[in-house]
């Protein structure tokens, strides 16, 4: 199939350029892909979606993270309907918000309250926030390559903002208590936050999962210094484990923030936190005039109770752990080194002397040409819609992928 001619998307991308600046923006402007990978796309049912020309692809992006029950999970879309015929945004948030907060509270073994935005970055910089409000200092301790959102406190590209705007950030080098003990140190006195991501899932490297001395490392000198230690689980929230990633390794954050697969799919965000936070977090003032739509809460509360009950994080890391041994034997086959990395349900695979990733692109546009939705550089996601016939309908395009890098790069 030739995917460089795509009429429908071919003319979407030409209007857009004509009304968005560049024709699309951040992370999923396709101008940042292979050619052939689609702009513009029309529908989506359980793992698999459709682009506007109609081809169909097995998804391991998941709408970069969001959708981890299925596009358009039936108990999630009746929920959220039944919502929307009694109203969503309102003068005020409907009794969804105290239901969702309390299941939060429930889930969630260091929460003692949770508050609700719209996206990640709004989340992060709530926690951020609240740690300065309640500590009354300024610094918080960033690992070096961490994402945290795309606004100016923590945007790792510069374009649009200040040196001002991170001033009171400090670096540190994740997994490395040296390095986090170091930075504790220069800021001695002044220090409101320690932020740390679920696991290190840095763009275009290896990921690591957290070592138990850092975490630990972490926990110890926040409660030290009483500053918040804020686990950011945008990425990662209810995809490793029900309560919180760093429940896997026994250890619990002050503050945390959620989004992506919160509501599969619904925009909606999560700060969730203990009782040491409680007052900054009521002292401040932020707001949104979405942050409390009915909807997305209402969705929230279906999925949860889908994955609770369906065991979904086992499936999704069952379903993981079935396309990286596949992954494997089929490089093994073709003579073909690669690396994977990160927790099943949230993949990189990365091929060995490829700096540039040409060996990666080639893999990820040979398989897309087969229908199946991959990424060179980020993290992918596995859902629950995903199963034992649609992870082996992806290894077959996968294999005739690999096969391909090997012709060209053996």
């Amino acid at each position: 199939m030739n995917l460089s001619r795509r009429s429908a998307d071919a003319d979407l991308r030409a209007r857009a350029r004509q009304v968005i600046p560049g024709g699309m923006w951040g992370h999923q402007n396709a101008a940042r892909l292979p050619a052939d990978y689609p702009q513009f796309f029309s529908r989506g049912q359980g793992c698999r979606f459709w682009d506007a020309d109609g081809r169909e692809y097995i998804d391991f992006m998941c709408a970069w993270g969001p959708m981890v029950l299925g596009y358009g999970d039936a108990d999630v879309e009746a929920a959220a309907e039944a919502q929307r015929r009694r109203g969503n945004g309102l003068n005020g948030p409907t009794e969804r918000v105290v239901e969702l907060a309390e299941l939060m509270v429930e889930i969630v073994p260091h929460a003692d309250w949770a508050m609700f935005q719209k996206n990640g970055a709004d989340a992060t910089t709530v926690c951020v926030m609240i740690a300065r409000a309640a500590t009354g200092r300024r610094k918080v301790l960033v690992a070096r390559g961490a994402y945290h959102g795309a606004v100016p406190w923590c945007n790792p590209y510069p374009i649009g903002a200040t040196a001002e705007d991170r001033m009171h950030v400090v670096p540190y080098d994740y997994n490395d208590v040296a390095s986090l003990m170091a930075a504790v140190d220069s800021v001695r006195g002044d220090l409101a936050a320690v932020i740390v991501s679920a696991f290190k899932h840095d763009f275009g490297k290896d990921h690591e999962l957290p070592t138990p001395a850092f975490a630990q490392a972490a926990r110890a000198l926040c409660d030290t210094t009483g500053a918040a230690l804020i686990l950011d689980d945008v990425r990662a929230g209810f995809r490793l484990h029900i309560g919180g990633s760093w429940e896997l390794i026994g250890v619990q954050p002050d503050l945390a923030a959620w989004s992506k697969a919160i509501a599969n799919g619904y925009a909606l965000a999560a700060v969730t936190g203990n009782d040491k936070f409680r007052d900054g977090a009521g002292k401040l003032f932020v707001t949104g005039s979405f942050w409390t739509e009915a909807v997305p809460m209402a969705a929230a509360i279906a999925t949860i109770a889908k994955l609770r009950a369906t065991d979904g994080i086992g499936q999704m890391q069952r379903m993981g752990e079935r396309l990286r041994d596949g992954l494997a034997r089929q490089a093994g086959t073709h003579g073909v080194k690669i690396r994977q990395s990160g927790p099943p349900q949230m993949p990189v695979v990365f091929f060995e002397d490829d700096p540039e990733r040409k060996k990666g692109w080639l893999f990820c546009t040979e398989a897309l040409k087969r229908g199946v939705y991959l990424h060179a550089a980020h993290t992918m996601f596995l859902s629950a819609a995903h199963g034992e016939a649609d992870i082996d309908d992806a290894l077959i395009g996968t294999d005739a992928a690999m096969r391909e890098v090997a012709r060209q790069f053996g």
